[in-house]
Order: C-alpha cells, then structure tokens, then sequence
C-alpha cells in the first residue's frame, strides 16, 4: 500500500517506502523550500543511499556538499547521528527518538510510511497540512 499521489507532488511521496529517506527529505526540508534543497538532497542520496553509508559519512563532506543551503554544519551532524540512531534504536513506534526528528518529520513519517493519515491531527507543516487535508477530503 503507497499514499497516494497527491496533486501537490510531495517529495515524501517518492521516498514513502524507506523511512529513512522520508526522514532525510524532512531535514533537507526543514527551514528550507524544496526547490532549493531537492538538488543537494539528491546528490546527498547519490553519495549514501542508506543510512548504513550515511552512519559513517564524514561531516564535513556532507557540510561542504549543502553549504548553499545554510545550517550546513548543524544538517550534516543531524544526517550522520540521525542515521546512526536509525540503525541502532527501536525507533518504529516513535522515530522522536531519532536524533534531529520533530513533529514534522514524525507527521510525514505517519502520512507517508504508516499510512495514518485519518488518525492523526492536522500537521503544522504547510505542505503536509495541505496533503493531509486532501488525502482526507479523498478519503
């Protein structure tokens, strides 16, 4: 089962079978327009496709690939801890627990991964509030 396609084209859409790629497209995201990020965020998944790779990437690496961005040095200890966590917590039943993962991260988590959309609350997140209120319009 996916989450719909939505006339919005989230980018969590795409990545909905691998929690952690929702997650990464969350911090890539965060304080940032998508438009901006997506680049870095795809070059990001090109150099370490799993959190495996990125458990172990160098931070300064990754600082240095999205630097246009901003907060490049916070985002690439976030990546690498969060991946590390990943691999090593029992994170399924709240991935809060996740190094550098908030409410928007865990309300796509629930849209895109768990298919919860008709039992949680309305997200605070812009484009996951306008998702949310379409899927459940469709619903």
């Amino acid at each position: 089962m996916n989450a719909p396609k939505s006339p919005y084209g989230l980018i969590q859409e795409e990545f909905q079978k691998d929690p952690w790629k929702v997650f990464v497209v969350c911090i890539f995201c965060n304080l940032t327009r998508r438009t901006e990020s997506e680049p870095y965020m795809r070059e990001f998944f090109a150099r370490w496709p799993s959190a495996a790779e990125a458990a172990f990437a160098d931070q300064a690496e990754i600082s240095d690939l999205i630097k246009a961005l901003g907060l490049a040095d916070r985002r690439a200890k976030t990546l690498v801890r969060m991946s590390q966590d990943y691999l090593v917590k029992s994170w399924q039943a709240d991935p809060r627990v996740l190094y550098g993962i908030g409410e928007y991260a865990y309300a796509a988590y629930q849209i895109f991964c768990l298919h919860l959309w008709a039992q949680i609350p309305e997200p605070k997140d812009g484009a996951l509030k306008k998702y949310w209120k379409w899927i459940n319009s469709v619903e």
